[in-house]
């Protein structure tokens, strides 16, 4: 089995969407993020915005091959806010990615059963209105070699279609290329056989 090298994310934020039930009403959005201070910052501004509904609830999920995620019911009835968006989460498939649910309590409860079912059709309703696009998971590697191999560095880079990420090239080059990752090690390879030519992984 090869090893998976894609992931899929959103491109960016999602238009506002609305569901309602019983006069409650749900506000769902997703966000593209990396970081949990971005995380932190949709929050507030949404919390800002709709400074006068009753819950903000959210799930997010980081990363490519050991993805971090968090569920936050935000003062609903257990797991039925939280996970209920976190589930459509791994249902589209995405990672790096905010869903935020806020819900104006509409004077009528909905029981635990209503609840699942309008977050999670709230964030349902956020994700399809994204734009999602698959993306290779991709490794970095730094080059370093003298002037003068330049031109085999080059010729390797256009041979195997590699995207350059960063380049300094004086007497000392430096060369910084990205690598998808199921090709890395043929990749890594090749430059380690190349007189001259150091190589060194820089993120993975």
């Amino acid at each position: 089995m090869t090893e998976k090298d894609t992931y899929k994310t959103i491109t960016g934020a999602s238009p506002e969407v609305l569901f309602k039930d019983r006069n409650s009403k749900f506000y769902g959005y997703a966000y593209p993020v990396t970081t949990e201070e971005e995380i932190r910052d949709h929050l507030e501004s949404l919390k800002k915005k709709h400074h006068s509904a009753r819950h903000w609830c959210y799930a997010w999920q980081l990363g490519m091959e050991n993805p971090r995620f968090r569920a936050n019911d935000d003062g609903e009835p257990n797991n039925s806010a939280g996970m209920p968006i976190y589930g459509q989460i791994q249902s589209f498939d995405v990672t790096n990615v905010l869903i935020v649910v806020v819900r104006y309590f509409g004077g009528v409860k909905l029981g635990v059963g209503g609840l699942i079912n309008a977050y999670r059709n709230a964030a349902q309703m956020a994700l399809e209105a994204a734009d999602i696009e698959e993306r290779t998971i991709d490794v970095k590697y730094e080059l370093a070699f003298e002037y003068k191999d330049m031109n085999k560095v080059m010729r390797i880079i256009k041979e195997k279609n590699l995207n350059i990420a960063d380049q300094k090239l004086e007497l000392d080059c430096r060369i910084t290329i990205t690598v998808r990752k199921r090709e890395a090690g043929m990749v890594a390879e090749i430059f380690e056989q190349l007189y001259g030519v150091e190589i060194k992984c820089v993120t993975h």
